[in-house]
């Protein structure tokens, strides 16, 4: 029997990392543009990326871009589900925003009803709030170990009623293994929604892949619908790891006609996209650093948030780069420290309830007379300000469970929240610190500014580009004019007509 299908899109993948993200959020712009009132949906998501939505709580960055690419306010019901792992056997829960306490991967998957309930009613009402829904997968479609347990993936398909494109990508080789073997292993409820299929991230001579569709075509009765070309110089967030484009442990010397900027590569950082704005200013290399080496040839060393401020902290003097921070501190190096970071540049960091953690108490940098003690509630919330110094502007979110005090305060910026007046962060011109709780510190063109001239007061004015939101946007446009030239778009839209025709007409 045929599935019944809905005005829903859903966009899986044969593997993770395969485009499924910046895919769903290019489904998103352009059904938006085609006059659709559209929203993203990740049943459950898995990333230490994530963002402050407005009705209350944390998502992943991907369905904040989606959002974007929708033209509609991120909710954490694009989200309801978020794991942000603080261990490899451990990771914060996220429900509808909200950090509910810790999880093990076996307990996890031991009992997730109550968590798909959640998730579909959040799906339930945006199907009810807008023309089409495009739900995104997770990982692999097609695990079948998984099947009974997961909802983000099939089991959500068949709740939405949607239409599923299955992506593959070609870069990493072995598509068609990719395409017929995952469709092989899917149980025949599941193919049976499976509409259309993209090869991602072609290179070279289209031409030669004639054979290739017409191969894929002929062994699983289904339309490719795009052989889509890697799409060079496109610059969205990433979701869970730092991306391959960035410049990683490079060597001494590297980019030194540029302002220098160094980032701690953690085991366990989070929401490195705080620096992405930094990277795109042509005149500044922002480099990931993860071995111990001499600092001395960067502007500043940034500390950046971590989900477990311990193990980072052990990690780096395990590694050799807490004294190689410290070095550089006492040879005159300017120190960043962006939420965790700011907590790491304290004395102390007390987690008395374990809540991070099985380190009770650990010791910082001690270059910040500060303490910090970890406890609930978490603090999830979108703040504006200004910086104390100079009055310009800043914006940004705080997502933390870090209550710092400081000794002899010297805060970096002053927050409106609801209306009270809040100081935040440390600007210790003496000692060479800058510090602040704020994520999206740099977002906007002004505060990127009056950053960088704190990292180098003799430079003239920078060229640092446009604001994050607006750079987001000529990059979601950019990205869906290319599947638009290289999908079947009209096919994807005559799924959509009947269905969404039937939802827009009067009832009653």
């Amino acid at each position: 029997m045929s599935p019944e299908f809905s005005s829903a899109l859903a966009v899986f993948g044969t593997a993770s990392d395969v485009g499924k993200s910046l895919m769903t959020a290019a489904f998103c712009r352009l059904l938006r543009d085609d006059g659709y009132s559209v929203a993203p949906f990740k049943a459950q998501n898995m990333s230490n990326n994530s963002y402050v939505a407005l009705d209350g709580g944390e998502i992943g960055r991907a369905q904040y871009v989606q959002a974007i690419a929708a033209r509609t306010e991120p909710s954490v019901h694009h989200n309801p589900v978020l794991l942000k792992p603080s261990a490899d056997d451990f990771s914060q829960l996220i429900v509808h925003g909200q950090a509910v306490g810790r999880v093990q991967a076996r307990a996890y998957f031991e009992d997730t009803e109550p968590l798909r309930r959640l998730a579909f009613q959040s799906l339930a009402r945006l199907q009810q709030q807008h023309d089409v829904v495009v739900l995104e997968g997770a990982g692999s479609c097609a695990e079948v170990n998984l099947r009974a347990r997961e909802f983000v993936n099939f089991p959500a398909a068949h709740q939405a009623h949607a239409r599923v494109v299955l992506v593959a990508d070609i870069d990493r080789g072995g598509v068609f293994a990719q395409i017929v073997g995952s469709l092989a292993v899917m149980p025949d409820e599941d193919r049976a929604r499976v509409s259309g299929i993209i090869v991602n991230k072609f290179r070279g001579d289209r031409s030669l892949f004639d054979d290739g569709v017409a191969y894929l075509e002929r062994h699983t009765g289904l339309p490719i619908l795009g052989v889509v070309p890697y799409e060079y110089g496109l610059d969205l967030d990433s979701e869970d790891a730092v991306p391959l484009t960035v410049a990683l442990d490079p060597p001494v010397g590297a980019d030194a006609d540029k302002l220098k900027i160094a980032v701690l590569r953690l085991p366990h950082i989070s929401n490195f996209t705080d620096f992405d704005a930094l990277a795109r200013v042509p005149s500044v290399a922002v480099h990931y650093i993860y071995r111990a080496r001499p600092l001395g040839d960067y502007a500043a060393v940034v500390l950046p948030g971590s989900k477990n401020v311990a193990a980072d902290l052990g990690w780096l003097r395990q590694s050799g780069l807490f004294e190689s921070v410290l070095q550089y501190h006492r040879a005159g190096g300017k120190l960043v420290g962006i939420c965790g970071g700011l907590q790491m540049l304290g004395t102390r960091i007390v987690d008395a309830e374990g809540i991070e953690s099985n380190e009770r108490e650990v010791a910082g940098f001690g270059l910040i007379d500060a303490v910090t003690e970890l406890r609930q509630p978490k603090l999830v919330r979108r703040v504006q300000g200004a910086f104390l110094a100079s009055g310009i502007a800043v914006t940004g979110y705080e997502i933390h469970l870090g209550r710092t005090s400081y000794a002899q305060p010297s805060p970096l910026l002053v927050l409106d929240v609801d209306g009270e007046a809040v100081v935040d962060g440390v600007l210790d011109v003496s000692r060479r610190t800058w510090a602040t709780y704020l994520h999206g510190v740099f977002d906007e063109a002004p505060a990127r500014q009056a950053f960088l001239r704190w990292v180098d007061p003799s430079s003239t004015q920078r060229e640092v580009g446009p604001d994050r939101i607006e750079w987001v946007d000529e990059q979601l446009d950019a990205f869906a004019a290319h599947i638009r030239k290289h999908v079947d778009w009209g096919l994807v839209r005559s799924w959509l007509t009947d269905a969404v025709a039937s939802r827009r007409e009067p009832r009653g």
